[in-house]
């Protein structure tokens, strides 16, 4: 179906985005690299084989319980390069900021930025600023690029896939989502609940130096956990089957979800990954990943299957299957 005019949903991450993704712009730019649409490109036939991702922030409100859109754009653009497995590096940065921001209010930001980066030990090497007029954008909007190294000997891709091996989500899902909701036109749920918002190389690199029975990683970002596995099923032309009672989601996020009738399993990630892994070796990683703080929720929460082509297939609790579909938008817009 074609649309005259772009739509908010269109840039949920779910069916629609998919779509524009392909009819706009992939059929334009069509080539090798592109075509494997991962999270970051990668790059060969270099010195180092490295990693090279870009990234927009439009989160609306931009500071929320556990973050702010400065910390969440250094560590999204630094999970987009260790998904691929790379070390990140260099990050350039880029403001559109709209006329009437308070200039406290930048300082706030640039400070997370500075932050959160010198944490994660990458450096901002490049960036431009650009004003706008008021009401042309809304407070201030955030792109980025980063750049990494590849780590030697690993490839990860979808086409690695292979039914039997393990999917581990490495802890709970559906904070960053609910916790912007939640600073959103001060909506109380009457929950504490923070983002999840964190950078993951310092979690994901030892596992990835010390194991190669790693074949895929994704961030679970917009459209959350049911579109990632989705993006997977679809891309490989395999099925996958996880278990609702093995899925990592807290108490508080529970409720919250129960609460306002929306399912935590496409409600976006912003300091999660979603791993393939390995049958045998799922234990042992899994072991590793709950040693670090950001994985001590981790969890093998299904595996991948040959019957149930293109598929995602989920086992409740009450002992029923049902779908796992890929929404047509994501049910909270901006929220990365």
């Amino acid at each position: 179906m074609s649309y005259p005019k772009i739509l908010l949903s269109h840039g949920s991450g779910g069916r629609l985005t998919h779509a524009l993704i392909q009819d706009i712009f992939v059929r334009r730019f069509k080539n090798p690299i592109l075509g494997e649409l991962s999270d970051s490109a990668r790059l060969d036939g270099l010195p180092k084989t490295i990693a090279f991702t870009c990234d927009a922030f439009v989160v609306s409100p931009i500071f929320f319980s556990g973050g702010d859109i400065g910390k969440l754009a250094v560590c999204g653009t630094i999970n987009d390069l260790v998904m691929q497995g790379a070390v990140p590096e260099y990050l350039s940065l880029a403001l559109i900021i709209e006329e009437g921001l308070e200039y406290k209010v930048l300082e706030s930001i640039a400070d997370s930025i500075s932050r959160t980066a010198r944490l994660a030990r990458v450096l901002i090497v490049t960036g431009d600023t650009k004003v706008v007029e008021k009401n042309a954008a809304d407070k201030v909007f955030i792109t980025t690029s980063g750049i990494g190294r590849i780590m030697k000997g690993r490839h990860l891709s979808v086409k690695n896939i292979e039914p039997g091996d393990k999917i581990i989500v490495t802890g709970d899902i559906a904070c960053h989502g609910l916790a912007v909701l939640s600073g959103r036109k001060d909506l109380n749920l009457g929950f504490t609940i923070k983002s999840d918002c964190a950078f993951l190389h310092t979690l994901l690199i030892p596992v990835l130096e010390k194991y190669s029975a790693i074949k895929f990683m994704r961030d679970p970002t917009r459209g959350g956990l049911a579109t990632t596995l989705n993006e997977v099923a679809e891309a490989g032309g395999l099925g996958i089957t996880i278990e609702e009672g093995h899925i990592p989601l807290a108490a508080n996020a529970r409720a919250a979800c129960e609460l306002l009738g929306i399912d935590p399993l496409y409600i976006a990630c912003e300091g999660r990954a979603i791993m393939v892994v390995e049958k045998d070796k799922a234990s042992d990683i899994l072991s590793i990943l709950r040693r670090h703080p950001l994985g001590r929720n981790a969890r093998i929460i299904g595996s991948v299957t040959k019957g149930l082509r293109a598929k995602v297939i989920l086992n409740t609790r009450l002992g029923t299957r049902r779908i796992v579909d890929m929404l047509t938008s994501e049910p909270l817009p901006r929220i990365c």
